[in-house]
């Protein structure tokens, strides 16, 4: 689209005014996606590096976080940062610090990977746990000695599960002091909370397997302590009900996300944020179903993601599908996104052999017009 076209595309859109998000006041519907880009230290704490990163893209409307492991459990790639220790919530001081003094907002993303592991980067080299002994197929873990084929996770126990929930309140109370604006749990691309959701990778028979009810236990677990921190106003969930990513899959999404979503509308969340089809593929693949039914049960906002343009935003907005839209890979290579949408200027394509590890380079060092 010549860019005369898209600035104007842009101006007749409400894309780019403000928009209330729980007590905030946001500066508009662009919401930067998490994005993994591990280059925290060893220890996962985050820096300098990462504090640059996010204060060069405040001017979304919100960032979410790249994801956070809640514990030493919870990892599943090298370099991804924590929230569990006291050195990881000083470091992500830097970036709340940052962000803020360029008038930005940041909610952290609570991540567990369950399953999407491997004892390499296990505490003492143990099995990564899961709802079920169910191994993901043709899925390759991120380790320190390269990418390695994942095992074949261990089971929780019943009794462990409280343990976990208790991980993500506390994982929640350290962002609150770290000075995030909010938090949203990651129960989307075949991590932990999904792998309890979906019926292909939980084969349990107690309260946390079976039903619908039951598989849908744990996040609404996680959901009342983490809203027993932040309040439910500043506190965002996410799911991808259609995706496959890390072999993940439901026989019959539909009602399992309209359960869920009834189950945690009295919590009364910021936003539910969807991955609309695949993660990072199809957008509307066989077999789904139509995600607008959660929209219209959901009693916040709702956030959309998966692929976005400028036209498709526009275009979610105009036909009201949508509150807000997330941008992931273009933030990555456009640090001024928002200004280049609004303008309708060229997007810098990014370098995939740079999204991971690695330094500056790829990072920060992306120009702005």
């Amino acid at each position: 689209m010549p860019q005369s076209s898209a600035a104007k595309l842009a101006a007749e859109s409400d894309l780019f005014d403000p928009v209330e998000l729980g007590p905030y006041k946001l500066a508009n519907r662009i919401v930067m996606a998490p994005l993994t880009r591990s280059r925290a230290d060893d220890a996962g704490v985050p820096g300098e590096l990462q504090a640059r990163y996010y204060s060069q893209r405040s001017s979304a409307g919100l960032i979410v976080s790249e994801a956070t492991n809640i514990s030493a459990q919870g990892k599943g790639y090298i370099r991804t940062p924590g929230i569990w220790s006291p050195e990881q919530v000083e470091g992500w001081k830097l970036t709340t610090k940052a962000v803020h003094e360029k008038g930005g907002r940041i909610f952290l993303q609570l991540w567990h990977v369950g399953r999407v592991s491997h004892p390499d980067l296990q505490p003492g080299g143990a099995l990564p746990v899961a709802p079920s002994a169910v191994r993901a197929e043709n899925q390759k873990a991120y380790t320190y000695d390269g990418f390695k084929d994942l095992v074949t996770p261990r089971a929780l126990e019943t009794d462990e599960i409280p343990g976990i929930v208790a991980d993500y309140a506390r994982a929640a109370k350290n962002a609150l002091d770290a000075g995030f604006d909010g938090v949203e749990i990651h129960s989307a691309n075949g991590y932990l909370l999904q792998q309890f959701l979906s019926d292909k990778t939980n084969k349990r028979t107690d309260r946390y397997g079976g039903s619908i009810e039951n598989r849908t236990r744990i996040v609404v677990e996680v959901v009342d302590a983490v809203t027993k921190v932040w309040g439910g106003d500043r506190v965002g969930i996410r799911i991808a009900p259609l995706t496959k990513f890390a072999d993940i899959g439901d026989s019959n999404p539909e009602p399992l996300y309209r359960s869920l979503v009834d189950q945690i509308n009295p919590y009364n969340l910021a936003y539910l944020h969807v991955i609309e089809g695949d993660t990072g593929g199809e957008r509307n693949p066989a077999g789904g179903f139509d995600l607008q039914l959660l929209r219209r049960a959901f009693n916040g906002l709702y956030m959309t993601n998966n692929g976005y343009t400028l036209e498709l935003a526009v275009e979610a907005r105009r036909k009201n599908l949508a509150d807000l839209i997330c941008f992931g890979r273009p933030f990555i290579s456009n640090p001024d996104l928002v200004e280049r949408l609004r303008l309708g200027a060229p997007l810098t394509p990014a370098d995939p052999n740079t999204f991971y590890a690695g330094e500056e380079h790829g990072y920060v060092d992306y120009p702005s017009l």
